[in-house]
């Protein structure tokens, strides 16, 4: 099935409104696109997109440090997050270089445009599908430095209720939310082994193991590896073990 927001992400390379670079051009929050294998670097954080992009062929970064020629991205739809990744992608980008990023109409692509511009001093796009497909060139000169320092602070682990580790962009990110306090307080005691199926943050674990004593093992198992970062902060029980996996 097609996929309207890539298909407009690839538009401006299709109608030769950007070149792809000679090096490798990195990829956030990829997804599966049908654009040359050698020319991306990919990264995902959630595991069932990961594991789609190694299917298709796609090398994932393992650890290739920037700036590079070239930045695309998929914005997320929480906005500090989104924001956070913008102002990646222009620091990741080396001077001269294109930052180029698609949304649909339906989750703010001209916001996002607009917060483009913002930081780079200008933007050009091409509409299909509903979407917006957006890039601008890293120009040293131009950039609002400012503003890229103040939205990558955007995406730094904070802490939330009762003590614990968040971040914008994972469930509930700002708070505990209702449905699990409600269950936290209804649990029983627990013994043996047990898993956490969509661990998040960790919440849950933690009061399931503090709660527990007879808990030998918990596996937390979550496929946002953001969350799962703050997860193993958010739970030091050594009873504790994380997976990155879909559940």
């Amino acid at each position: 099935m097609t996929d309207p927001v890539l298909e407009t992400l690839m538009l401006p390379f299709h109608d030769g409104a950007l070149d792809w670079p000679d090096a490798p051009a990195l990829f956030l929050r990829a997804r599966s696109v049908e654009a040359p294998r050698d020319r991306l670097i990919c990264e995902q954080s959630f595991k069932p997109m990961h594991d789609a992009l190694t299917r298709s062929g796609f090398a994932l970064r393992d650890g290739e440090a920037g700036p590079f020629p070239m930045v695309l991205m998929l914005p997320p739809r929480q906005r500090e997050e989104y924001r956070a990744l913008l102002a990646r992608a222009v620091d990741e980008t080396a001077a001269g270089g294109v930052v180029v990023a698609c949304a649909s109409n339906l989750e703010g692509a001209r916001t996002i445009e607009g917060d483009l511009k913002a930081l780079c001093g200008g933007v050009a796009s091409l509409s299909k599908n509903k979407c917006r497909v957006f890039w601008a060139q890293v120009d040293p000169a131009r950039l609002n430095r400012g503003l890229i320092a103040q939205w990558a602070a955007l995406d730094a682990p904070r802490t939330v209720d009762s003590g614990y580790l968040s971040r914008p962009g994972v469930f509930a990110w700002d708070r505990l939310d209702a449905g699990s306090r409600f269950l936290a307080a209804h649990l029983p005691a627990f013994a043996g082994v047990g898993a956490d199926l969509g661990a998040g943050i960790g919440y849950l674990s933690d009061v399931v193991l503090k709660a527990s004593p007879a808990i030998t093992r918990l596996d937390l198992i979550e496929a946002e590896g953001r969350a799962l970062d703050l997860a193993r902060a958010n739970v030091p029980d050594a009873r504790a073990a994380f997976h990155w996996l879909d559940a």
